[in-house]
């Protein structure tokens, strides 16, 4: 299974934004980004103006960034994404958030994407009732999403919804079950339910890049 294996806080510093990939650790002091760091490299401090088509290619790269997707991946969600007869660009974050590594994480069973990815791919998380342990699986809507009820995979969950520190969106529900965390997938989320921490992203330009 292939991952991104980079320092997670160069990527924040090269993208200029905080793209929450180590759970508690980015709300505290120690993030780089409050710190005002500079983007990495030798050249980091130098400002030259960007060009068009650089503006669209940090768009896209924080985007995969943020939900720990790499190019391959992403060009299978933008083709998904054209098949639809509704916005390009909304429906590629709508497919995004489905991820099951995603959704997993905005349950609140995991601190960040990372921690929810090795979660799924371990096999602590069910899917009605199944075992899944692809964390690129799309979700869809009345799948129930449970941890599985050893005390392993159970330590992990309540962890992370000890720590939690973002809302579960509208398109999600969490239940509560004294057995095992679980929550389920009501409706298919729409642009309005994007994590809010990437909610600026402008998916037009992402589009405009990956039709190249």
């Amino acid at each position: 299974m292939a991952r991104n294996v980079d320092p997670v806080c160069r990527m924040c510093r090269r993208e200029q934004m905080k793209l929450y990939l180590k759970a508690e650790r980015c709300f505290s002091p120690k993030c780089p980004i409050d710190r005002e760091a500079l983007p990495p490299g030798m050249h980091g401090a130098r400002r030259s103006k960007t060009s068009e088509y650089g503006v669209r290619l940090r768009e896209k790269q924080k985007l995969k960034r943020f939900y720990g997707v790499l190019e391959n991946q992403f060009r299978r969600y933008y083709q998904l994404a054209t098949r639809s007869p509704e916005n390009t660009g909304e429906q590629l974050l709508s497919i995004l958030e489905r991820r099951l590594d995603n959704v997993v994480h905005r349950l609140g069973f995991a601190g960040n994407r990372n921690t929810a990815r090795q979660m799924v791919a371990h096999g602590h998380v069910l899917v009605n009732g199944r075992k899944c342990d692809i964390p690129s699986a799309l979700v869809k809507p009345g799948d129930v999403i449970k941890v599985k009820a050893v005390d392993r995979s159970l330590k992990m969950a309540r962890e992370g919804l000890q720590k939690n520190l973002v809302r579960v969106p509208d398109f999600l529900v969490v239940t509560n079950n004294s057995d095992a965390p679980e929550g389920s997938m009501t409706r298919l989320p729409s642009r309005a339910d994007v994590d809010e921490r990437i909610d600026m992203i402008r998916e037009q330009l992402i589009i405009e890049i990956a039709t190249r």
